[in-house]
């Protein structure tokens, strides 16, 4: 996933400029097919087991094309709605299937609806089968979450839909992905509670569902029909401060800082999280903190901080930056940070194939918590079945691509010198961006 937030300022900017906001009144649905061919139940018996179609299928696999499926309200090709994540799951909350006005730091669920229409059952698997949510990788004040349904063996071969979120007072806001939401449930491995998805639901790889098992086959009727959910979280943001995540390879000759490098088992890379001052006001306790994701290791020793009065940079000696957090001290108006630390790639969980390593970077002021990421895209053969893996279509992208605002990096010998900066290098303590109560913005469950 892109960057979530540059900068608020920047950010503005940018939707003012490529119209970043969307308009709900327009159907979302759509597929690859540029229109497919939609089917009718009549006929059939309380539990929708028996049912005819029309016109008849035959043996032609496609998913969400009945208008009338009682199960959802209607239409199949509205198949992706949000609603409030308040704890309840009884089966009355109200499902929202085009645009949801959102609250500052509410969590939303998004669900979204899989139906292999023939209905021939297993005679008519549906194969490799998946799932991927797209999230907007900007902020605005109005955001498109889309679905999309994948099958290498139906017709059309992708199917997808969105939902509109919306802000409730003209402010700007992104969605926050909630690692480990995602939810797959059905009548057969999901039907207790549901089971678990990977969360490259969320990236181009997807993740693949299944009746019995999580092997992209899926039978075809209502039997087999089921229900995925992922939550977001909503954030308002603000313009107080500038946030920015990067990374580069050590050994590499292009030393330069990026959104994303690459890499193999055993490399060393160092990240580098950038902090600006751009309110009016002098601010104390600037609190910085980064999420390692698994398979990642922070090498000890590392953590620097450069700034106006450390242009050679001060070393951190606890090792704190990935656990309690540092505190890089105080910020006049304009003065600005970078702290540097440096992990190594380690396999304990990689999957054969590319494995996107997200890192997140974190800086609190007051009870206010901006964050940006950086990945490493990490390629596994080693111990891997030599086959080929199917690559899946493209993300359909019925707007053009909006550009994510970056703020251009700056080597520490050349920082800018618009304040004063007094150092507090204390162990985080009742200012820290995990005590922000009642205003809380971060990004990794082990924060919430």
């Amino acid at each position: 996933m892109k960057k979530f937030i540059k900068s608020a300022s920047a950010v503005l900017a940018t939707a003012s400029i490529v119209g970043i906001n969307v308009a709900p009144a327009v159907m979302a649905w759509g597929d690859n097919a540029g229109g497919r061919q939609t089917y009718t139940l009549t006929n059939c018996n309380a539990d929708y087991s028996k049912c005819e179609v029309s016109p008849a299928m035959g043996d032609k696999i496609t998913f969400n094309s009945y208008t009338n499926n009682p199960n959802i309200g209607g239409d199949e090709r509205d198949f992706v709605n949000a609603r409030v994540d308040n704890g309840v799951n009884d089966g009355k909350q109200s499902w929202q299937s085009h645009e949801i006005t959102v609250e500052d730091g509410q969590t939303y669920i998004i669900r979204l609806y899989a139906h292999n229409n023939n209905p021939n059952g297993t005679a008519a698997t549906a194969k490799d089968v998946t799932l991927h949510y797209t999230l907007p990788t900007t902020a605005g004040t109005e955001l498109s979450v889309q679905g999309a349904i994948d099958s290498s063996n139906a017709t059309p071969s992708r199917v997808w839909d969105d939902v509109v979120f919306k802000s409730s007072n003209g402010q700007s806001f992104y969605l926050d992905y909630i690692e480990g939401s995602a939810l797959y449930e059905n009548n057969g491995i999901g039907k207790n509670g549901g089971v678990k998805l990977s969360d490259s639901i969320i990236n181009q790889a997807g993740a693949k569902i299944g009746y019995d098992a999580l092997d992209g086959n899926v039978p075809g009727c209502f039997k087999y029909d089921s229900y995925t959910t992922i939550k977001v979280k909503a954030v308002y943001i603000n313009n107080s401060y500038e946030v920015a995540k990067t990374v580069r390879k050590i050994g590499d000759t292009d030393k330069t800082f990026k959104e994303s490098v690459d890499a193999n088992v055993g490399d060393t890379v160092e990240y580098q999280i950038y902090y600006k001052n751009t309110s009016s006001q002098h601010v104390d306790n600037v609190m910085v903190k980064d999420v390692l994701p698994n398979n990642m290791e922070l090498v000890k020793g590392t953590t620097k901080l450069y700034n106006e009065t450390n242009q050679n940079g001060l070393l951190y000696k606890d090792d704190t930056i990935t656990t309690t957090g540092i505190n890089i001290g105080s910020y006049g108006v304009g003065a600005n940070a970078y702290i540097r630390f440096r992990a190594k790639v380690v396999d304990k969980s990689m999957v054969c194939g590319t494995n996107k390593l997200v890192n997140w970077g974190q800086v609190g002021v007051g009870k206010t918590t901006l964050q940006d990421n950086a990945f490493v895209m990490v390629k596994k053969t080693e111990g891997c079945d030599p086959k080929p893996t199917p690559t899946p279509d493209p993300d359909p992208t019925p707007d053009d691509p909006q550009p994510t605002p970056v703020i251009p990096t700056v080597t520490p010998a050349n920082m800018p010198t618009t304040g004063a900066a007094s150092i507090a290098t204390g162990v985080i303590g009742a200012g820290s961006i995990v005590t922000a109560a009642g205003y809380y913005i971060a990004s990794r469950k082990s924060l919430r």
